[in-house]
């Protein structure tokens, strides 16, 4: 399991941005699972929406990318480089993800040619899927 400092030392991603709280499994270049716990206090909340808070589908997209680069970026290979979107396919959003949920977030590398790659993700929250898609990014 690696802790959110141990996060920080792989991705350049800093509050209020970095998405993921702890990787619960890493396959360096293959796989990994992270975790969110959706709070309250989450800036994006004040606006999305007063009164019924929803976090936006974006920023799961987002916890997802990260939690693949993690995946990437562990390797030695890739030290000190970023991992940049390129695109967004077949994203699906399935249930509201909301204050006191905790996300589990899950990426399979499904295609990888030199710096570029596609990793497939999907966020539950307990055993329901709340959104999945496929993740297109490049190694900087």
């Amino acid at each position: 399991m690696l802790t959110t400092k141990e996060i920080m030392e792989i991705i350049p991603h800093r509050s209020p941005f970095l998405l993921i709280d702890t990787i619960e499994e890493l396959e360096i270049g293959v796989r990994a699972v992270g975790k969110k716990c959706v709070s309250y206090n989450e800036p994006y909340f004040a606006g999305h929406f007063p009164g019924q808070p929803v976090m936006p589908g974006v920023l799961i997209m987002e916890a997802l990318a990260q939690v693949g680069a993690v995946c990437c970026l562990a390797d030695e290979k890739n030290k000190g480089k970023i991992a940049l979107f390129g695109g967004i396919n077949k994203a699906k959003f399935k249930q509201m993800v909301v204050p006191g949920d905790v996300l589990r977030l899950e990426v399979e590398m499904i295609k990888v040619k030199g710096p570029v790659g596609i990793g497939l993700g999907k966020a539950y929250v307990g055993d329901k899927l709340a959104a999945s898609g496929e993740l297109t990014f490049v190694i900087k």
